[in-house]
């Protein structure tokens, strides 16, 4: 993992995963079947964990055995046969209402929260990259963010629209002076200065959700960027680079949310078509 370059979250959930199995394995590793694995996803699913979450555990257990068979050269079998995946819903990514928006950011009380907050609505930024944002990644006469070490170990240049490089220029303003390079730091506690943790920025999104009365999470806010965009025409090459997808299928979900955009190709290339074809009534006058 660390030769392919894996970030430590993906290293400790693989980790994490493979050991769960192993515990649970009532054989020895090489003597695991097809039928062990079944067993095991029957006991996730006991534990009411969703297929997402079971799908991942079976791409740890695969990869290990990979890892067997081409590192270690052992021969073996790799129990995850293909087809034992279980079949994922493809729900539409959920964005916000404008109303649901001004009613989120309206109970903000904390000009470092209406930064973060602005950040993954105006940058599409993810919760992480939020997190690990340092002051060294943000060029103001340029108004842009180099986004470093995204997901995928991408790095990224995203663009700061004026109404978020204000609120990021006034948190800063207010922000305690010390070495720590990274961007938000926790204001209060045994831990101030330290910088907030991804939970910690959650925890924020949750506070003011219930305080609003408006269900938000940090990835509704990237995804309401991204609707956003497509409605007003921006093109789906530029929000997929804009998002960091490592594929156009990811982005073209939006696609299927953007009725406004969708309304309004349809009547401009009808008029078109009208003005080549003419008009179906006047045919039958004329018959």
């Amino acid at each position: 993992m660390k030769r392919r370059n894996y970030s430590s979250h993906t290293k400790r959930n693989y980790l994490n995963r493979l050991q769960h199995f192993l515990i649970w394995l009532p054989v020895a590793v090489e003597s695991a079947t097809a039928e062990h694995i079944k067993i095991f996803i029957d006991v996730l699913l006991d534990r009411r964990l969703s297929p997402q979450t079971i799908n991942g555990h079976l791409i740890a257990i695969r990869s290990f055995y990979r890892y067997l068979q081409e590192e270690e050269e052992q021969k073996i079998d790799n129990p995850v046969i293909s087809g034992l995946s279980l079949r994922l819903p493809k729900p539409l990514p959920r964005f916000l209402q404008d109303s649901e928006v001004r009613a989120f950011f309206g109970v903000i009380s904390k000009q470092r929260d209406l930064a973060i907050f602005m950040l993954m609505l105006r940058c599409g930024l993810r919760v992480e990259e939020v997190a690990n944002l340092t002051l060294g990644a943000v060029d103001y006469k340029r108004n842009q963010i180099m986004v470093r070490c995204g997901k995928g170990a991408k790095d990224r240049l995203v663009y700061l629209y004026d109404d978020a490089a204000e609120a990021l220029a006034d948190y800063l303003q207010l922000r305690q002076e010390t070495d720590e390079p990274r961007i938000f730091l926790v204001e209060k506690g045994i831990y101030k200065g330290s910088p907030l943790s991804v939970r910690g920025i959650q925890k924020r999104a949750e506070y003011y959700s219930d305080k609003s009365g408006v269900h938000v999470s940090c990835h509704q806010l990237r995804h309401t960027m991204a609707t956003d965009l497509l409605n007003a025409g921006a093109d789906i090459m530029t929000i997929q680079y804009l998002l960091g997808h490592s594929r156009i299928k990811t982005t073209l979900r939006y696609a299927r949310l953007s009725n406004r955009r969708a309304r309004m190709d349809y009547y401009q290339s009808m008029t078109m078509v009208m003005e080549m074809k003419g008009n179906l009534t006047s045919w039958n006058v004329m018959c």
